[in-house]
């Protein structure tokens, strides 16, 4: 991911964190995606293995679009937090911008998927 797009993809986050777009955190995104709010998540490839294990497989069981975001450090800062593994966007039209980052649409897509 070039700097740009990593600076707007975090950017985005940030706003959907102030907007209650989005979810911070293994427990949190976890919660929402068991409750099938979750449209988008953004996974740190540097976070520790045991936190994706706890995420990853369900998310892809759910059907949730997965971004490989920056490091768990980038991405934290961005939310407020030193660093975090996930984050999982839950408002729709913040997730279409986040995909639009990728140019992953959303459409006619019914697997587990990951947008890089």
């Amino acid at each position: 991911m070039d700097a740009s797009t990593e600076r707007r993809l975090l950017g985005l986050l940030w706003l959907g964190v102030r907007g209650r777009g989005a979810v911070v955190g293994v427990e949190r995104v976890r919660e929402a995606a068991k409750k099938g709010l979750v449209e988008v998540a953004v996974v740190a490839p540097d976070a520790s293995r045991h936190s994706l294990d706890k995420v990853v497989p369900l998310l892809e069981a759910r059907r949730v679009r997965i971004i490989e975001g920056p490091s768990a450090e980038s991405l934290g800062n961005a939310v407020g937090r030193e660093a975090t593994a996930v984050v999982g966007v839950t408002d729709r039209a913040l997730a279409s911008g986040v995909l639009a980052l990728f140019g992953a649409g959303s459409e006619g897509h019914t697997g587990p998927r990951r947008a890089r």
